[in-house]
């Protein structure tokens, strides 16, 4: 036997029973942007970088780019084309960019709770200290934006043994660490349930533009083939469709263009999706009769 982590059992996503959206849609769509905060020469550097120049002060203010620049500028777009979005934000932001939490308040994103900083992962530590950071996040968030976090992405995906069990005694009800499937399912914890969002490994600028080396065009295209698919697969079942997007990535401006691109194909199928924050998804999961969703 292989040894399995016993958060979920094995689903075929045709074997299950359908259901619709709101408004009866069967596919939803969210947009993720990455909203983090580096501290300079130390931890875990920007680790997309070779490993010589992860520390450097030319990585770091690569990344620092996307907080000064190029979210406003995604900020535009998606204002442009009506898309809501959400933010998972490492709570430095709120200290070391003042000007940029009240900017997505101002247009109702959903914070995520996504660590301190995207210097240090939290699957290494002590479960006390793991529990401690999850409670910080969550106490920042609260205290600035007036309510709890709901969902959380660790930094780095990093995850250790415990992470679903203290989110879900933190009271999170949904992560974005595990990526096995196309629609939200629930997972098992020491002490009740967490639902699984569905998160993009590929669909994500991070990978497909600076691991994969795609240009903006093959990257846009990628997430508009994705999405046509899907469309079409979710005349059967319903799926969801998550795009994951870095600003310091796609910020650039010779890439904006290609990304308005998306933007505009996704606004113009309004009418057959459903445009979503992960929170919504959640509360639309949690409405739904037992046994619908794998794991209820």
């Amino acid at each position: 036997m292989i040894r399995h982590h016993g958060r979920y059992d094995y689903s075929s996503i045709g074997s299950r029973p359908t259901y619709e959206w709101p408004n009866g849609a069967r596919l939803a769509v969210y947009v993720a942007v990455n909203i983090e905060v580096f501290s300079y020469g130390e931890g875990k550097g920007a680790a997309i970088a070779p490993p010589d120049q992860a520390h450097s002060h030319s990585v770091y203010s690569w990344r620092d780019y996307g907080n000064r620049v190029g979210v406003w500028r995604l900020m535009e777009l998606f204002d442009d084309h009506g898309i809501p979005w959400e933010a998972q934000m490492n709570t430095a932001v709120y200290d070391h960019c003042p000007d940029l939490a009240p900017a997505l308040r101002e247009r109702g994103v959903e914070i995520v709770g996504h660590g301190i900083t995207n210097s240090d992962e939290q699957g290494h530590l002590r479960e006390d200290l793991e529990a401690a950071h999850i409670r910080a996040v969550t106490d920042v968030i609260t205290r600035h934006e007036g309510a709890a976090p709901v969902g959380w992405m660790s930094p780095w995906l990093s995850n250790s043994e415990r992470t679903l069990d203290l989110l879900q005694e933190a009271g999170y009800r949904y992560c974005m660490d595990w990526t096995s499937d196309d629609q939200p399912i629930w997972m098992r914890t020491r002490n009740g349930r967490i639902l699984s969002m569905p998160y993009p490994v590929e669909c994500n600028d991070t990978r497909g533009i600076v691991w994969y080396r795609y240009t903006a065009a093959e990257f846009a295209d990628m997430i508009i083939d994705g999405f046509d698919e899907m469309l079409r697969q979710s005349e059967r079942q319903p799926l969801v469709c998550p795009i994951s997007l870095h600003p310091f990535v796609v910020g650039r401006p010779y890439r904006t263009p290609h990304m308005r691109r998306v933007m505009a194909h996704l606004a113009a199928h309004r009418d057959r999706i459903w445009l979503a924050q992960p929170r919504d998804i959640c509360a639309h999961v949690e409405s739904l009769p037992a046994g619908v969703v794998p794991g209820s």
